[in-house]
């Protein structure tokens, strides 16, 4: 192995579960090699940049294909992971990356690290649209396809948490839709088990107009945030707005959130009512009063879905 390979593992041996997970993740210790990224990939251009990494369009040289390149801030990666205890041995982003495969989960694969100590993910580089862009426009496509696209992502969202996940950061900024039509969840930097140790109270990380009450109030924490963050996008995806006046801090969110949200059948006339109503379930401010699973949350649309197919005219 040379100076400019990485440490990575092929999708043949992922584990099934978390408890599967983290017995490989403890019981091995690979000796890391730093990767020298400008001489590995021929960066074409920077396509992306979140709070903590950038991502550059690149050609990989080794395997010739066309990736997404994302690289980690070294400084925000490790104050991030600094907030949980040491002892419960937090996976990275890279580790959990690696374990994920579903068609609307964007394939990482290779995680490694730079030769200035940076993790980074060599991803599938997605050709399409941000869904950030589609909520703004709403062009024919938007109008055309948005419930399609709530069942893909409510399918990346199943997936996730049946492989015992909680994302803990769905919004539009975190979603792209390729030519082909198909909804891709990209971003996994917040993610964390679905575990007791993990769902503790006190850990608030996440977009503040996105974040479930009990989040914010720094309450225990589990699968039923990801399905309010995912009901805010699907409002949005509809209405361009979120249910609530939109807040620059945490304590502002918390004020309007604590209000009633919006009613989409008020802002969206004519909007299907069974679509309507599994929306606003989504946004119940207590945990027991939302969908208890995001698999029943997005029966409602698929039956919605099949429905409205059946009478072209209808407004969906």
């Amino acid at each position: 192995m040379d100076s400019t390979t990485s440490h990575l593992v092929t999708a043949p041996t992922q584990p099934r579960t978390v408890m599967e997970f983290f017995k490989r993740l403890f019981d091995r210790t690979p000796k890391v090699v730093k990767t020298d990224i400008t001489k590995r990939f021929e960066l074409i251009g920077r396509v992306g940049q979140g709070s903590m990494s950038k991502v550059w369009r690149a050609r990989d040289t080794k395997s010739g294909r066309m990736v997404a390149l994302k690289v980690l801030d070294k400084v925000k990666t490790q104050k991030f992971e600094a907030r949980f205890d040491p002892k419960l041995k937090k996976p990275t982003e890279g580790d959990i990356s690696l374990t994920l495969k579903h068609p609307n989960v964007v394939q990482t694969w290779e995680f490694g690290w730079t030769t200035q100590g940076e993790q980074f993910l060599v991803m599938e580089f997605v050709e399409g649209v941000g869904m950030t862009y589609l909520v703004d426009v709403q062009n024919e496509q938007m109008q055309r396809n948005r419930l399609w696209y709530m069942i893909q992502l409510g399918e990346a969202i199943r997936y996730v948490h049946e492989q015992k996940w909680i994302h803990r950061d769905l919004c539009p900024r975190n979603i792209m839709v390729s030519d082909e039509n198909v909804v891709k969840l990209i971003d996994f930097g917040l993610m964390v088990p679905n575990t007791a140790p993990f769902q503790a109270p006190g850990n608030r990380t996440g977009t503040a107009n996105y974040m479930a009450p009990e989040l914010i109030k720094r309450q225990r924490t589990d699968q039923r945030i990801d399905i309010f963050s995912y009901s805010i996008t699907c409002f949005e995806m509809f209405t361009r707005r979120y249910p609530w006046e939109a807040g620059e801090t945490l304590e502002m969110v918390m004020h309007h959130i604590n209000s009633p949200p919006e009613d989409l059948e008020k802002l969206v006339p004519g909007v299907d009512k069974q679509v309507a109503k599994a929306i606003m379930k989504g946004l119940a401010q207590q945990p027991s009063d939302r969908w208890q699973k995001i698999e029943d949350m997005i029966d409602e649309f698929r039956q919605a879905r099949s429905r409205l197919e059946s009478k072209p005219d209808a407004k969906k």
